[in-house]
């Protein structure tokens, strides 16, 4: 069974065996043909939708599609996910880093966060010129800074620790 959860809101069961699908106990009914531009048309209930796949992340289990132009985020948690959720360990694959390093020797020309602000996973954190080129280095985790170890115009070394979270 898998438990399919539509833009953080609705959540449904889906089960399925062999090609039949079911939603909530009840035979799910599905005519689908794939259109020319990775676009497929749906019937449902007598009704028609154009759907689109608009991305996805296989390792996530996560895809926004786009069905007659409304978006939708889906995540998907099969019995696998279920079960590691059952017994607790769900967030072990979520490794809290504690720290962010300089990936290389180079110059700090934009510290782009503040001590005990809250960073989100991919927020830019400071831009670092390394070989004539700046390289934004982006936070690798959701947290809140600690302590920034660099100001502007300072140059940092190899492995040296940058900003430290909570």
């Amino acid at each position: 069974m898998y438990k399919v959860k539509v833009n953080n809101e609705f959540q449904y069961e889906l089960e399925q065996q062999g090609s039949a699908l079911s939603l909530a106990g009840k035979p799910l009914q599905i005519d689908f043909s794939d259109q020319e531009n990775g676009a497929t048309h749906v019937i449902y209930n007598h009704k028609s939708f154009n759907t689109e796949l608009v991305s996805m992340d296989v390792i996530e289990k996560t895809c926004v599609i786009k069905v007659n132009g409304n978006t939708y985020s889906i995540q998907v948690e099969d019995q696998f996910d279920q079960l590691l959720k059952q017994l607790g360990l769900d967030n072990l694959a979520a490794n809290k880093v504690l720290e962010i390093k300089a990936p290389m020797p180079g110059l700090v020309l934009n510290v782009m966060i503040a001590v005990d602000q809250e960073v989100a996973k991919g927020d830019n954190l400071l831009i670092l010129e390394a070989m004539k080129m700046e390289n934004i280095l982006k936070s690798t985790t959701a947290g809140v800074v600690k302590k920034i170890w660099v100001k502007q115009g300072d140059k940092v070394e190899k492995n040296q620790i940058l900003i430290q979270f909570k």
